[in-house]
Parts: C-alpha cells; structure tokens; sequence
C-alpha cells in the first residue's frame, strides 16, 4: 500500500457501526450523526437535501445534527471528511426502537410457534433489523463490537427477535413506513448488567478493575479448557456409533453427574457433548422396563439406552428429564446410557438435583447413575456467557455505543433472571425505574416510551407453598409487582402474559401475541390512538364489606369476564393471621366480590399471586388479562 493510501486510511472518518447501509433514521425528530475524524478535519453531512458541516474536535470526535425529516426514502447519506468520503446507501427514515432484555426478548423467530409460516411469509424489506452482537466492557464505549442491518426475508427473518419482529408487522400496518428494530439483547442477563456505574452507585475506576481482573481469569480458564480439548484433537469428531451400547469409552474423560461443565474444566465452551454411563437390571427388572431420570440438560438433549433412543427434549434448560424406558430397550446385566447434549449458550450440560439423575425399575426405588463418561463432539470456546450477571458491563457495550441514535421508543422483556430469590425481585422496585430514567438522560429524552413485558407464568421452584398449594413466597409476583409499580412513571406501558405462558418453559414460544400486545400499547400511548383497549382490567380499589373483600377495577376494561368461560378463579383472600387461602369469586359490574368459608373477617386479597399465577383468569372486554396484585404489601 502506498504512502498516500496510508495517509488517507490514517484519517479516513470512523462511523458508529449503527450508521450503515440499510439503516433507520427516527422519523419527525432531529437526526444526530456522530463519528470521528481527523483533529481538525472538516466533515460534511449530506442527506435528503439536507447539508450540515462540522469540525472534528482535538480529539477527533465530531457530532452534527440535521433537522427532523418526515418518513421516506431511500436515500442516501454522504459523509465526507476530505480524506475518505464514505456513502451509505438504502437509508430509510421511518419508526426505530430499540428492543432489549434476556432471553424472551432474544427468543428468534425460527423457535417459535407458527414459525415456518411465519418466516415464509417474511417478504418486507421495509422491516429491517440491527442485531448487537453479545459484548462486555468494564467502561462505557464509544463503538459496537459489530451487527449490520438486515431486511426481513424469508433468509433472513427467523433470526430476529421474535418479540420485536412481530411488533414490526403490526407497527407497518398501523404507519405504513420503514420500522427499525435495534435488537440489544442477552440471554440470562440482570438489570444490573444493563445500568450504568452511577445508577448504582458504584465506583466506575473499581469497576474498570473488576473487568480487568475478570480478563484475567477468563485467560487462565480457556487455558484449562484447551487444554482439556486437546486430548481429542479432531475436532468436529465422528460421534455416528457414539449412541451404541459397545462404544470403548477409554479415551474419554470423567466428569460429575449433575454439574455444569463449565465448573468443571470446560469453561467457556458451547457446543455438542455425549455423556456415558451405565446400570444393572435383573431378567426381572428388565422385563418390566425402567423410568430413567438424566437431570435437567443445558439446553438440549437426545437420550438412547442400549443404542435405542428413548428420549429427546429441545431447549429446555431447566427441566428435568424422566423418560420411560421399554424392555425392548433393556436386557439382564449391565446396560448402557448415552446421552448427546447441545449447549447454545450460557451453563452447559447435566446439571440440576442429584435426585433427578437416576434409573427406576417398575415397582421399585430410583438408583442413582453414577460413574459418567465425557466426550465432546464439538466446541466454540468463548468466555462471555457469565458476563450478563455483572454490574454495567453489557450497558457500556450495548447501550452506551447507541449514544442518542434517533429512537420512537424502548421494548423491554427482561427480570426472570432477578427473580430468583425474594430480596432480588423486591430490589428490582427501584432498579427498574432507575434503569428506565437512566436511558431516558442518555436519549436526552425525559418522557421517551418505554414499554415492558410483564413475567410469563412460569413454575421456577423459587416458590414456597403451604399444604393447601398456597403460595406462602413468589419471587416471581414480587417481581410483577415491581414491574406494575413502574407504571407510576409517565410514558410508560406494560403488557400482561399471564394468559400466554407455558408454566413448564421459562421460553413460552408463543411470541406472536407477546408482540402484538405491545404494538397495542404503542397505538395507545405512542401512536395517539385513543379508539385502543391496550390493557386488561387495572385494580384500583376495594373495600371489606363483612365477610365479603369488594375489588374495584379501571372501567376501561368493562365488562370484566372470566377467560375462558367458567368459573373466576386465580383470587385469595386472608384474615389477620396473614394466612391467606382459595376465595370464590363472583363478577359484579366493575367489581369483582371475593368471600372464602375459611377466612370470616378478611383484611386482604391478592390475584394470580404465584410464580405461575395459578389459575387467574380475569380479563376485560377484548380478552386482554388482568395483571397480578395485592391489597397491599
């Protein structure tokens, strides 16, 4: 390369990578383009007939801003420092907003339910999507490690976020213009890892050293991990006969059962691993066949016992899998597990209970499965997945790059992984406002939209229950209940699931209605369209009448029905003793009547007050859900 190249290389202007071809601009507001340059250098914008030029700061930095443009396009937008003009092509100025969260927000379209429709029928290129790669820094930077914007094909649309893909549709029907969607989204994520230091009170310098020694550990780490792999150094492997009975399992490693892999020696590797172990049955035994419990799998698995498979889960990593085995699959002796794990991401492998991993012959005890083999088949060896847990880290490397790109509003979808404990959910009453008007400073934008997405059922196992299957402690509706509290905030919007969850799958695939309820509350409180019923029925009210609790509700929501048809359910009530129990309900205008034979003078009653919210089934006029409460705290 010649002198003159490196010259203009050298001082060739450096665009945010949200800044590219096929971009978004926010429509009707001003449009902020930043960058750097050459100190000194005198940059031109260009776009839409629009010119404005600035000077890069001593430092380089540069930062213009043109005036607000209705929605159109496509247009091009020029920016020429005099070194290395740069042009990106097919920018369109129509609706962004910015989607971010764990994983129900990162959920992909192709995992869904109705996805191979979905994705056929993908064929908008006026729906585009900006995808952030997964990233960590223990200091605010100015650029993204990487993503690109993406027209939605079906090629391409079923690696979008579901949630915001269809929140896009409905968005393009109600506008009928360009909708960007910027997807900052990780799986397992806190909202501490999405805050900034000061939010937090925290020192920014002692976290800057928290980062480096978490490099430094991360290096030791792989180092182990490698050197692990390196005893099968083919890799892919041929893994075609590992599921049979007879493979000779001399070369492979010993690993304890349950245990994530990463806690032990293989940390910071995703991909696909076998297990192997082995059980005793008499003639009897497997005649009758056997219940064989393998644990709870991170995230998928495909189970064989004697070279027959007897089992297959996908992306279930918290549930524990039990397979029923039959005697054609067993013989007198010893008999052979295999099971095949694939690890997308995050923990992975046969973690769970001890309890949970076992063999159980009809009509007598479980017997532990101890003694396993580990071999991999493959692996991608990366140290990022613990990184979602720690305080700033994807905030100053997901967030604060975007600086005050040009959004409409926020779709959050995020606080399974603060609900774990009772503390945390409660916690999470001020960390979510303080998280939301932090956003809202960066965007220097005090009343920017911010819409959130209400838990899914779910049975954690965080929850304590009386005898009777009464919730005595829900992480879970304590953390609804912090969600719901947020609503004091202006411009804000929440959307009840409680009728679209899956109890045993903290992923319900159900993405499409998830979607289109936001787009409802948007109509409503972004869009202007007072005509929308964008929530179900709001608790505002109640009186104790005798042995009667009387609820009031918002009348927007009227008439107050129970879903399904049937019976009200979902409602308890309690006396002075705090204990509360099963009340029957009863619809009465805008009010809904709680009494319970085993609470004479109650002083509280609360709805879908579990981890699953049991049973609650309010809803108003259009079917939309009730959201979860109590009386009082």
């Amino acid at each position: 390369m010649g002198l003159a190249a490196l010259a203009s290389n050298a001082q060739a202007v450096e665009l945010p990578r949200v800044f590219a071809d096929g971009m978004v601009l926010q429509r009707d507001q001003p449009l902020p383009v930043w960058g750097k340059a050459a100190p000194g250098a005198q940059v031109r914008i260009d776009f839409a007939g629009r010119q404005v030029t600035v000077k890069a700061a001593a430092d380089g930095n540069w930062r213009a801003q043109l005036a607000a443009l209705p929605a159109g396009g496509p247009y091009v937008l020029s920016i020429d420092d005099k070194a290395a003009p740069k042009q990106l092509h097919d920018v369109y100025v129509g609706e962004v907003w910015l989607a971010s969260g764990q994983s129900n927000m990162e959920w992909p379209l192709a995992q869904t339910d109705g996805a191979e429709a979905a994705i056929a029928a993908a064929n908008d290129p006026l729906i585009r999507h900006f995808k952030i790669p997964k990233s960590w820094a223990g200091a605010p930077q100015w650029q993204l490690t990487g993503g690109d914007w993406r027209q939605a094909t079906p090629c391409t649309a079923g690696d979008f976020s579901a949630v915001a893909y269809y929140f896009a549709q409905q968005l393009r029907a109600r506008t009928g213009v360009a909708v960007g969607i910027i997807d900052s989204t990780w799986g397992g994520s806190t909202i501490e890892a999405w805050s900034d230091a000061a939010t937090q009170g925290l020192d920014s310098a002692a976290l800057a050293a928290q980062a480096a020694a978490l490099r430094e550990a991360d290096t030791k780490a792989l180092q182990v991990t490698h050197a692990n792999l390196a005893r099968w150094p083919q890799l892919p492997a041929d893994a075609s006969h590992w599921h049979e009975a007879d493979v000779d399992a001399a070369q492979w490693a010993t690993i304890t059962v349950p245990g994530l892999w990463e806690s032990q020696g293989w940390n910071g590797m995703d991909g696909v691993a076998w297990y192997r172990a082995s059980f005793r049955l008499s003639a009897d035994e497997a005649a009758r066949g056997v219940t064989l419990g393998v644990g709870r799998i991170d995230d998928s698995d495909t189970t064989w016992v004697n070279g027959q498979q007897v089992g297959e889960t996908k992306l279930q990593y918290n549930l524990a899998r039990r397979y029923s085995v039959p005697a054609s699959a067993l013989h007198a002796g010893l008999n052979h597990v295999a099971v095949r794990v694939e690890d997308f991401g995050g923990g992975g492998g046969i973690h769970g209970e001890a309890s949970e991993v076992f063999v159980q012959p009809q009509g007598a005890a479980a017997r532990a499965l101890d003694d396993w083999s580990f071999r991999v088949e493959s692996a991608q060896v990366a140290l990022v997945d613990d990184k979602n847990q720690h305080p700033t880290l994807l905030y100053n490397a997901m967030i604060h790059p975007l600086q005050d790109y040009g959004v409409r509003g926020v779709l959050w979808y995020q606080g399974e992984s603060n609900a774990n404990t009772l503390p945390q959910a409660q916690k999470y009453r001020q960390q979510f406002p303080a998280l939301i008007t932090q956003w809202r400073a960066q965007w220097k934008a005090p009343a920017l939209p911010f819409l959130w997405v209400q838990l899914a059922p779910f049975s954690s196992g965080a929850d304590k229950r009386d005898a009777d299957d009464v919730a005595l402690e829900s992480p879970w509706a304590q953390l609804r209940e912090s969600q719901a509290a947020t609503r004091a905030l202006p411009a804000t919007a929440q959307v009840v699931i409680t009728d679209v969850g899956d109890v045993h799958d903290i992923h319900p695939r159900n993405k499409r209605t998830v979607g289109d309820r936001l787009a409802l509350a948007a109509g409503k409180l972004v869009y202007g369209d007072d005509t929308v019923i964008a929530s179900g029925p709001g608790y505002v009210g109640h009186d104790v009448q005798g042995s009667n609790v009387v609820l009031r509700f918002d009348p927007g929501a009227a008439p107050l029905q129970a879903g399904g048809g049937g019976e009200l359910k979902g409602f308890e009530v309690a006396g002075s003793d705090g204990r509360f129990h099963r009340a029957h309900a009863r619809i009465d205008g805008n009010r809904v009547i709680l009494q319970s034979s085993a609470v004479k003078a109650p002083v509280a009653a609360r709805y879908g007050w579990s981890d699953t919210a049991q049973a609650a089934n309010l809803t108003g006029a259009t079917g939309l859900p009730a959201s979860p409460f109590r009386t009082g705290p």
